[in-house]
């Protein structure tokens, strides 16, 4: 899980550039942190099903719903929180670094 998660990451980094060289600062500010709405909970969510990967010999499914409704709970509130607390945000830039970061996994698809 980690290659998607940094792949995340990379992804957010370039669509947050692409964004600030057309939009400027504000939609560069409003691309990274909408693209860390998406990385941020994902990495979470890896780090947890991976310390129980460690802790037993099989993780309980039980595990993974949990740990994806925090997941999916974390993204909502941090959405939520940067709509309310950024004042100079581009809510195109941040939707569309969601987007980007959400589905940048297609990539390792096509990779050999």
């Amino acid at each position: 899980m980690l290659p998607v998660v940094l792949l995340q990451l990379a992804t957010t980094v370039i669509a947050s550039i692409i964004a600030g060289l057309i939009a400027g600062m504000p939609a560069l500010y409003s691309a990274l942190l909408g693209g860390l709405c998406c990385v941020v909970p994902n990495g979470l969510f890896a780090l947890r099903l991976f310390s129980a990967a460690q802790k037993s010999e099989s993780v309980n499914p039980m595990t993974f719903f949990i740990g994806e409704f925090i997941k999916i709970a974390l993204t909502i509130a941090l959405l939520g929180a940067v709509v309310w607390l950024y004042r100079d945000l581009n809510l195109l830039a941040l939707v569309a670094a969601f987007i980007v970061a959400l589905k940048s996994y297609i990539i390792l698809l096509f990779r050999h």
